[in-house]
């Protein structure tokens, strides 16, 4: 008789932890944002700046984040990082907002993509198609759809990691290729003649100001969130086969390919397209535009499914991952306590059970597009607080066994911290809203902190 106590399994692989990055950046943003974006800045060259400065920072956090990957191969990854550094309770507040907002809300808003695009194939899904209304609260077939996504992928990861990790690679791969198509569709007709090197000049406006600078970086807003969720891969360091190689590896492997696939499609956007057509581009769909101008009315259905599989791909990662925060918590006594069991797979069931429902409920606010712009300045306070870390681990736990050293340190990690800084300075002060928002979710978590600290006294009493 097998009396073994359930433990995770280190099963993934550099390329399951590669694909698991790959799958959870490119969801639905690089595919929209980019008209919001040029509306703000408003010339062609600010807007590949933008996507060059957002691959930057990526890179950078991604290049500095391998150390503390490699130091502490945990399941939590930023959750244990923050934790570390700086004390349970910043570690708390950063699972916390994850939990009350950052991830949920990513899973929400990347499952109503999904069914807003299956749409175009099944005009009944559609956020007008009410089927309940109760006064001023409705459920419409769209977010039914989003809901059972989310349920089924979240049954789904309830196998062990492997079975989440080969749906990944599945469509990682397929949005990489995906993605590829666009990029070379878009050079192959511009070339051809229907796209121009004119749609590039002027490249900048004549004048800059600090405005300009500030409005420029509150329109990164966009690209950042894009570009996020290249940590995932540390929630689930704990089932990574050789992880001090493997972590730090799939991190460079995961942000460049990404941000490389990013900057080319912007690229191509802007030669087939002059800006001002892009910045007023059919409920910001960029690409389905571009797409439409080069093939027709067959470019709107090549896109949707483009969205679908990416976004199929993205929720996976996001659902898969992030479950492990809220179990590392849980042993840790600061979340609920069923969530750090694990089911017959040595898998977290009920951590994905909790996650699950947060997410379908959030479906249901129907403000998850305010959910995002809350989320992006809390998650680069948290991103600069993670990076600082690195400083203070190094004098704290200096004996911290460091098979892998951050690139470029001290120099690398602090241009990060600097630049992702500056970053959440112009959120507070251009979009102030949002970040003051994003910051009461962050403070909420305080007291939150202390009732669980107190009822473990008590237990353990």
């Amino acid at each position: 008789m097998n009396n073994e106590k359930p433990h995770l399994e280190k099963k993934l692989s550099l390329f399951d932890s590669t694909a698991i990055i790959v799958g959870s950046m490119i969801g639905s943003g690089i595919f929209i944002v980019s008209a919001e974006i040029a509306r703000q800045v408003n010339s062609p060259g600010m807007l590949m700046l933008a996507w060059i400065i957002t691959g930057v920072i990526t890179l950078l956090g991604a290049l500095s984040y391998g150390e503390l990957a490699a130091s502490m191969p945990k399941a939590g990854g930023q959750y244990v990082y923050i934790r570390e550094a700086f004390g349970p309770m910043y570690g708390f507040l950063y699972g916390w907002t994850l939990f009350a907002v950052i991830q949920t809300g990513t899973i929400a808003a990347v499952a109503v993509a999904f069914a807003k695009f299956t749409g175009v194939f099944f005009p009944v899904i559609s956020a007008g198609n009410h089927l309940i209304e109760i006064g001023s609260f409705s459920i419409n077939t769209q977010q039914v759809l989003a809901i059972t996504l989310i349920i089924l992928l979240s049954v789904y990861n309830f196998r062990d990691v492997k079975a989440g990790a080969f749906l990944q690679n599945i469509f990682s791969i397929s949005k990489v290729l995906a993605l590829l198509l666009l990029v070379c569709l878009g050079f192959y007709f511009g070339y051809k003649g229907l796209g121009s090197t004119s749609h590039f000049h002027p490249a900048f406006p004549s004048i800059i100001t600090l405005t300009t600078v500030g409005v420029f970086g509150a329109a990164m807003t966009g690209s950042l969130f894009s570009a996020d969720a290249w940590n995932n891969i540390t929630f689930t360091a704990g089932e990574v086969k050789n992880p001090q190689r493997n972590l730090p590896l799939s991190l460079f492997l995961g942000t460049s390919t990404v941000i490389l696939l990013y900057i080319l499609a912007n690229f191509a956007y802007i030669y087939i397209l002059p800006i001002d057509k892009i910045q007023h581009a059919d409920n910001d769909r960029v690409a389905t535009l571009m797409m439409e101008t080069i093939l027709g009315d067959s470019g709107k259905y090549f896109m949707a499914v483009m969205i679908m599989i990416s976004t199929f791909g993205c929720l996976n990662g996001c659902i898969l991952t992030a479950a492990r925060v809220y179990y590392a918590m849980a042993i840790d006594k600061m979340f609920l306590r069923p969530a750090a069991k694990l089911n017959k797979n040595n898998v977290p069931a009920n951590s994905l059970k909790m996650q699950c429902i947060w997410s379908c409920l959030l479906c249901f606010t129907g403000t998850y597009n305010d959910l995002l712009n809350y989320i992006m300045f809390a998650v680069m306070v948290f991103y600069v607080l993670t990076i600082s870390g690195l400083f203070v681990l190094r004098r704290k736990k200096p004996d911290l066994p460091r098979p892998y050293k951050a690139f470029g340190y001290p120099f690398i990690p602090a241009l990060y911290i600097l630049f992702a800084a500056l970053v959440a300075i112009v959120m507070l002060i251009y979009q102030t809203r949002f970040s003051i928002y994003g910051l009461i979710i962050i403070l909420i978590g305080i007291p939150v902190y202390f009732i669980f600290k107190r009822n473990n006294k008590t237990t353990s009493v």
